[in-house]
């Protein structure tokens, strides 16, 4: 039995009403609503999913509450329109509230015992990310400390991909750790894990903050095992969209729990065959953004219920997650049209030795092509392994192509994309009916 914020239900019942009533974006939702007398959850229940498409028809003027003027929030600076690089689909703009999402924010650490502690918002804190995401772009030149700070923050990648890193970059890396000591480093799983496969072997300490938070991409079994060679200190995925805010914080017992203060959200489970009741998609609903109105947004991910509904660490508020499953964008099918998600995938890749990056692509019903970065001279016993694995997962029919690359490039997101197909798959296909 979930539990919920007391204003969680009112709240979500405001939000609804003055959408439906006023905001010309949702003008076509009404004839979908069952009526304010109805369950609020059926009422929610009822109504399509929010898409990117829709949100680039109708914005701005579409999602601002009534008595918000947009000119005058925009000079004054308390919102600005932002672009997203989502790799579910093409680019965005949203409005950007920075008030919103720092009490977000603030609301997810309170959802991790390691965050609560050393998050005060005056912390230091470290960002490694693509640049792209967020920071300061420049990949001619290596821009001193000073010109990647801000506020409490230190941005230490300005390359946009990290096969620009140089050893002396990688090693300015690790002295700007020591030397600002950050309570908080914020990751890419992606680019932290190559940071410390390129100082695995060296002998020098490497320092240790209070807690790593995954941000932007899913955090693969390799990633894992691959920082924890050089870094000890508790690890967590924080989850969240520039649209919602932060939606799901990892608790020290390893569950995701809802930020319920903060956001509204509907489960919609898959077909049995594909992983449902437990595995589905969710569609977010922020509470408190003062400019913005998004209901049932689709983010574009899959999560896995946890079925006890229970977690160790004591929180119970709200949905409580046993897994991100990664993102529809990554999902592929079997040879028999099952769906398998990115977590599915990634357990059966964690089982190869010595691989450090790893990109699969289905180009058809029964195709596959898995290329891989790893530092195992026997490719050809590494490529049997993998197309028994593969097999294995995808059907004897499969028909499994392994290459060797040097090294894997982000997307021109700035994200890696870990699996894809190379035809379109609709979630909407694989939703349980009643879902």
């Amino acid at each position: 039995m979930h539990c919920f914020p007391p204003e969680y239900d009112a709240r979500s019942r405001n939000i609804l009403d003055e959408a439906l009533r006023g905001l010309f974006a949702y003008k076509s939702w009404r004839a979908f609503d069952p009526g304010p007398g109805c369950p609020v959850e059926a009422r929610y229940a009822a109504l399509p999913a929010l898409s990117k498409q829709m949100i680039r028809d109708h914005f701005p003027e579409g999602f601002v509450p009534p008595g918000n003027d947009i000119q005058q929030g925009l000079a004054s600076g308390e919102i600005e329109f932002v672009q997203t690089s989502g790799t579910s689909d093409v680019s965005v703009t949203n409005i950007w509230n920075q008030k919103w999402w720092d009490e977000s924010e603030r609301l997810s650490w309170r959802l991790n015992a390691h965050a609560a502690r050393l998050a005060t918002g005056t912390h230091n804190e470290a960002i490694l990310a693509n640049p792209i995401n967020v920071g300061f772009i420049s990949n001619d030149v290596d821009l001193p400390m000073k010109k990647r700070r801000l506020a409490r923050f230190l941005y230490l990648n300005e390359k946009t991909d990290p096969a620009l890193w140089t050893p002396e970059l990688i090693e300015r890396m690790t002295a700007e750790l020591e030397e600002f000591r950050p309570a908080v480093l914020e990751a890419n799983p992606s680019l932290l894990a190559k940071l410390c496969r390129c100082i695995a072997g060296r002998k020098k300490p490497v320092f240790q903050p209070g807690l790593i938070v995954f941000t932007f991409e899913y955090p693969s079994v390799l990633h894992y095992r691959q920082i924890r060679r050089v870094f000890d200190a508790p690890l967590a995925s924080s989850y969240g969209s520039t649209e919602t805010g932060y939606v799901f914080m990892q608790c020290e017992a390893g569950k995701f729990h809802q930020n319920s203060e903060s956001c509204r959200v509907d489960f919609q489970p898959l077909k049995p065959e594909h992983g449902g009741p437990w595995i589905g998609r969710i569609l977010v609903t922020p509470l408190h953004n003062p400019w913005y109105r998004i209901l049932r947004f689709d983010v574009g991910d899959l999560v896995r219920l946890d079925e006890s509904g229970a977690c160790p660490c004591g929180r119970n508020s709200g949905l409580i997650l046993s897994a991100i499953e990664g993102r529809m964008a990554t999902a592929t099918l079997t040879t028999e049209g099952r769906m398998v998600t990115l977590r599915e995938l990634d357990d059966i890749i964690g089982n190869l030795s010595n691989v450090d990056e790893y990109r699969l692509v289905q180009s058809g019903a029964d195709a596959y092509e898995l290329c891989v970065v790893g530092r195992r001279e026997d490719r050809k016993t590494l490529a049997g392994e993998a197309s028994f694995l593969l097999k294995r997962l995808y059907g004897n029919g499969a028909a499994i192509t392994v290459h060797h690359r040097e090294a894997i490039s982000p997307e021109n997101t700035g994200k890696y994309r870990l699996a894809r197909t190379d035809f379109p798959l609709r979630v909407e296909d694989y939703l349980r009916n009643d879902g």
